[in-house]
């Protein structure tokens, strides 16, 4: 009988990670990803983005199976179209945004809504931080709260990322998860959801252990998934925090970094089995 791969389950995000700077996958990583699901592991995203800016992506890389998308809020079944999911609280998030501005003045908001068909809004100033991701521009911050909304984009015309993501956790307490999710994203979502969570209701429905679990990523709001993963893999363009806990860091995403360490783990005798460095 074959011996099972000493990990069952590769967790990757997108954007920075498995993602290329062009928003593509290289068909290094796809041969990658075969490796690891001929060795019997499964794939599973794991992605800031909602449902309606994945399912391109889904499509084009043939996947099957469950995705967490949107920092946690959202478990989606690809193959049955199904959704569960968590919305974030209107009243609170308006309310957290006003704390905020109160302390560092105004911010420009976005929201992405709730559901497969969810849209994502931003309001007059925002700027969305990957362009190549659908969103419909509003009037006024009332219009951000017209359907329920899984989580709230956030940026300030000066303050820089990880200064505004602190402000916000000492801002906001217990009305939201305060999290950052790449250059010009600062996110409010759902108190107590996080990457983390959705990776950990994941893998319970595969029955796979976090011990099992190899991790990849490159912002602070991997840091959940990182804590729940048996190897946690930070991109070489990661941000220091998510170096600072990973077990190993392994080249950028324009370099394949991700297929890197799939190829040592599930053996090609390739090119890339001695590229991961620490």
């Amino acid at each position: 009988m074959p011996t099972p791969p000493a990990y069952a389950l590769v967790a990757t995000d997108l954007d920075g990670t498995l993602l290329r700077p062009d928003d593509t996958v290289s068909a290094r990583s796809r041969a990658a990803l075969g490796l690891a699901a001929a060795s019997g592991a499964r794939h599973l995203i794991v992605t800031g983005r909602s449902v309606p800016g994945i399912r391109a992506l889904l499509a084009d890389l043939a996947y099957t199976g469950l995705v967490v998308c949107g920092q946690g809020t959202q478990l989606y079944d690809a193959d049955a179209g199904r959704l569960r999911s968590v919305a974030l609280d209107r009243e609170a998030a308006d309310t957290a945004l006003g704390k905020i501005e109160a302390e560092v003045g105004a911010v420009f908001a976005a929201v992405d809504q709730d559901g497969v068909d969810g849209v994502t809004l931003i309001e007059a100033g925002y700027r969305m931080p990957n362009p190549t991701l659908p969103a419909r521009r509003v009037g006024s911050r009332e219009a951000l709260w017209e359907r329920p909304v899984i989580k709230v984009l956030v940026r300030h015309p000066e303050l820089g990322d990880d200064a505004l993501a602190a402000v916000a956790r000492g801002a906001v307490g217990d009305l939201a998860t305060v999290t950052m999710a790449g250059p010009g994203t600062v996110e409010l979502a759902p108190r107590g959801v996080d990457k983390g969570t959705g990776l950990a209701a994941a893998a319970e429905l595969l029955g796979i252990g976090a011990e099992r679990t190899v991790a990849f990523g490159d912002m602070p709001n991997d840091l959940p998934m990182f804590a729940g993963s048996g190897l946690r893999v930070a991109m070489g363009n990661a941000h220091p925090e998510l170096r600072a806990a990973a077990d190993e860091v392994t080249l950028s995403n324009a370099e394949d970094g991700v297929a890197v360490v799939l190829e040592r783990l599930f053996g090609t005798g390739g090119r890339g089995g001695q590229d991961s460095r620490p």
